[in-house]
């Protein structure tokens, strides 16, 4: 087979990946999400576009390790019967659906900048599932706030997602320097979301009222949950400190499994394993693509359109940044497109608006970042989300984060 129908076929098997796991299971073809991206992957080993080696190394497993880890701590905590209590405690408190709407937007965009929003989402899904649940209310805009919301505050920050660290070790933007800049961008971006919702799904929540519990709070395993806390705080204070994300959070769960003496069968069950096959077969859908060489020649091809004043560069850029993030993943575009951000105009500039632009990309569709699937696939039990059902809020918010953002970027760096 010649190398240039070995691209070819990586592509058509990315595009046939990306299909399958972005909308409802086909009648054809009846996969969900992590069996449409095994599919895939077996196709790139399959067909030689990757050796069984290469696939190998392409699996990111710091993030596997890391997803892992926290799902082990969530299973304890719900073990302990912390997501009954916190839903039956918020919900007695909520005075509105639409108020609930906007502590959910601040809590989980706040969080994000603090921590990184993969890790958001995961410890918050069950527990938003819950409320909403228990509360009796439609659980679509709630997920979207909390994956979106988790997108837009990570931004603020270089430690708020995966993509903003590469961007502070490759440009050595000094932490409160870069975030003078990109806080006031998420804070806009948060108020923009809720709009979008709110208006979006009025009716919705205009004819819904909250059902507030009248039972007593549900019982809580005080040891456990005492324990598991401790033990989520200094898994926490480790991640300020720097320690390795990955392994910090192992090491927690690890910790939690040997003090807690609990029938570890009992909480493995409770790990998404699902979704830990999804992440890693997806990584190797993604390396095969990559391999093509199509994200550089696309570089090529649209280089000469960015422009040569500040501000042409930076809107030029963003467009160009956001469906490359969604249709490369945005770590991998940061990787490849940090190397070019040294021939702009203003460097600086330029690398808070790639950290705009893919952080912002994340709520383009359903796929567009880890966030949305991690909140999607730990909430399937209840609801399925297609890719139309995101897309219809997830664009108008996209569109509207991103040029307020610029313009805000553009404002202080003037």
């Amino acid at each position: 087979m010649t190398a240039q129908n070995k691209e070819l076929l990586a592509i058509l098997i990315f595009c046939l990946t990306y299909v399958l796991i972005s909308g409802r299971q086909l009648k054809i073809l009846p996969l969900n999400r992590p069996a449409a991206a095994m599919l895939g992957t077996v196709l790139m080993v399959a067909l030689g576009i990757l050796t069984p080696e290469q696939a190998y190394r392409a699996v990111d497993y710091d993030t596997l390790v890391l997803l892992l880890g926290m799902m082990l701590i969530s299973a304890y905590l719900f073990l302990a019967g912390f997501f009954d209590w916190a839903a039956h405690w918020i919900l007695r408190r909520a005075r509105s659906p639409q108020a609930l709407l906007i502590y959910l937007i601040l809590t989980s965009g706040i969080l994000s900048a603090l921590l990184v929003n993969d890790i958001i989402c995961l410890m918050l899904t069950p527990l938003v599932v819950a409320v909403i649940v228990r509360g009796r209310l439609p659980l679509a805009p709630y997920l979207l706030a909390l994956a979106m919301s988790a997108n837009l505050g990570s931004v603020a920050t270089l430690v708020g997602n995966p993509q903003n660290m590469i961007i502070g070790h490759l440009s050595g933007i000094p932490f409160l320097r870069f975030s003078a800049s990109l806080a006031p961008v998420a804070l806009a971006g948060l108020a923009i979301q809720y709009v979008v919702l709110r208006v979006g799904f009025r009716r919705v929540l205009g004819q819904v009222v909250i059902q507030r519990p009248e039972e007593p709070p549900p019982p809580l395993d005080r040891r456990l949950l005492i324990l598991t806390l401790a033990v989520l705080g200094l898994v926490f204070a480790g991640f300020v400190a720097g320690l390795n994300l990955s392994w910090t959070a192992m090491a927690g769960g690890a910790l939690v499994m040997v003090l807690a003496k609990r029938d570890t069968h009992q909480v493995l069950k409770l790990v998404d394993w699902n979704l830990l096959v999804f992440f890693a077969a997806l990584f190797i859908v993604v390396e095969g693509l990559s391999k093509t060489g199509l994200p550089d020649q696309t570089y090529r091809y649209v280089q000469p359109l960015f422009g040569s004043s500040t501000a042409s560069q930076a809107w030029n850029f963003a467009w160009f940044s956001e469906p490359g993030s969604n249709v490369f993943s945005n770590v991998p575009f940061v990787l490849v497109a940090g190397k070019w951000i040294n021939n702009f105009a203003r460097p600086e500039l330029m690398w808070k608006v790639m950290a705009l632009t893919t952080t912002f990309a994340g709520n383009l569709t359903i796929v567009g970042s880890v966030a949305n699937i991690i909140v999607v696939e730990s909430a399937r039990g209840h609801i399925e989300l297609g890719f139309w059902d995101y897309a219809r809020y997830g664009i108008p918010v996209t569109i509207l984060t991103t040029v307020a953002g610029l313009l805000i970027l553009l404002a202080l760096h003037s």
